[in-house]
């Protein structure tokens, strides 16, 4: 009985270290280090209410906004992930030609890669530099503003992730339909 009670002990001792006082000291490191990552990079309208993520891509499908890469997972946090489809796949050529339809692109006009397909995990906020500006002209006439303002307002926003692995620059299509939203 004294060594079931011990291992008993022992069994809880061991949960209350590594899991409430890990958990608590990794929470902590994060809050002190970076808080606005730690507590999900979102981003608040003047009264406070929550509008998004910087981390998480939503769905923008109305014309005078910029569109975000297709999702997989309807831009849903909770599921993310691909779907597991192969290239083959008569589902995958019926969206991808959807896609290229709601852009409008042609052999003349192509559409950049990072449109054209769904990211890894459904929910990359961000898109290229060149996905952006390919959709300029759709938005500048949605909003009636001249292709120029728009264009600098994407170049403006525009900005490279860093690392060796690319020299691509990206943009944060939910901070970028805000900023557009203030012109």
């Amino acid at each position: 009985m004294q060594s079931l009670l011990t291992s008993i002990r022992i069994a809880v001792a061991t949960m209350l270290i590594c899991v409430a006082g890990y958990a608590t000291a990794v929470w902590a490191v994060a809050q002190a280090v970076a808080p606005d990552t730690a507590n999900g990079s979102l981003v608040t309208s003047q009264d406070g209410a929550i509008i998004g993520s910087r981390q998480i891509a939503q769905a923008f499908t109305r014309p005078e906004y910029f569109w975000p890469r297709t999702s997989a997972v309807d831009y849903d946090g909770a599921g993310a992930g691909g779907s597991n489809l192969s290239p083959t796949s008569t589902e995958v050529a019926d969206r991808g030609r959807e896609i290229v339809e709601r852009y409008g692109a042609t052999p003349q006009h192509l559409l950049p890669a990072d449109l054209a397909a769904a990211s890894g995990a459904g929910l990359d906020p961000h898109i290229s530099e060149v996905g952006a500006l390919y959709q300029v002209a759709r938005v500048a006439e949605a909003r009636g503003l001249d292709q120029s303002r728009v264009e600098a307002l994407v170049r403006g926003a525009a900005f490279s992730p860093g690392g060796f692995l690319t020299q691509d620059r990206v943009i944060n299509v939910l901070e970028l339909n805000l900023a557009l939203d203030k012109l």
